[in-house]
């Protein structure tokens, strides 16, 4: 692994198949990816340009990246399907690994590591998630009510997060919630769905997230309500717990 202190940027080699499709047609097969973090929190992918099997197009677009050097903007063209602007390349990279290579914008295609799909960008082979039962007793209260008591959570341990706790819905004040439009997607969990809180008139957006189809490996918290730690108050065997400081508070 290498790292660009200016950036802070790691790159290192990945060691899965990874395929790349464009409305059903292949754009990249590659058994050499590399592994990109643009930010600190997960990777991207790179891939050799020697395995992309579309056309690259310049379309006159650049960025520039202090880490990465400036790239180059293409569109991708296979099969008379088009992606515009969905293709970078830093040609002249201060990262020897990045020139020859080619970063596909992951939400313009579908991506798949071996032959399983993967969503939002490729999991960190550095990150784990560990889900346990337990019986601690986990108190929930927002504004000094109590919206949550369960003594059956599923902690999960993800790894640069703090832990979280996934209760029972018996377990919730479901009185007290109503359904959001937001969803977000997870690479290890799969896709989100939202609540609001309402507490003595005041409502808290998007406080309360749950996966009713998660991905296999975190099949544990199907159905279970999870509160951010980072904007309520939680007992942990009634010990108030600090408030963590992440990019979701």
């Amino acid at each position: 692994m290498t790292e660009d202190q200016r950036g802070r940027v790691r790159v290192a080699a990945g060691h899965k198949r990874v395929r790349v499709y464009l409305r059903g047609e292949l754009v990249a097969d590659t058994l050499r990816p590399l592994l990109v973090w643009e930010v600190p929190y997960y990777p991207t992918y790179y891939l050799p340009l020697t395995d992309i099997h579309a056309d690259l197009e310049p379309n006159g677009s650049t960025a520039h990246s202090a880490s990465r050097g400036d790239g180059t903007g293409y569109d991708v063209s296979v099969a008379g399907s088009r992606a515009e602007g969905a293709a970078l390349r830093y040609l002249d990279s201060p990262l020897p690994e990045l020139r020859d290579a080619v970063r596909l914008d992951f939400e313009s295609f579908d991506w798949f590591e071996e032959d399983e799909p993967i969503y939002v960008h490729p999991r960190d082979p550095y990150s784990r998630v560990d889900i346990l039962a337990s019986s601690r007793a986990v108190r929930v209260e927002i504004d000094g009510v109590t919206v949550a008591d369960s003594t059956s959570p599923r902690i999960l341990f993800e790894t640069g997060l703090p832990p979280r706790y996934y209760l029972p819905l018996t377990d919730v004040r479901m009185d007290l919630l109503t359904p959001s439009d937001t969803h977000t997607s997870c690479p290890y969990k799969g896709t989100a769905d939202y609540w609001h809180v309402r507490v003595d008139g005041t409502e808290h957006r998007d406080l309360v997230w749950i996966y009713r189809t998660p991905l296999p490996e975190s099949q544990k918290v199907a159905g279970l309500a999870c509160f951010y730690n980072e904007k309520v108050d939680i007992f942990l065997d009634g010990v108030l717990q600090d408030r963590p400081h992440t990019p979701f508070g």
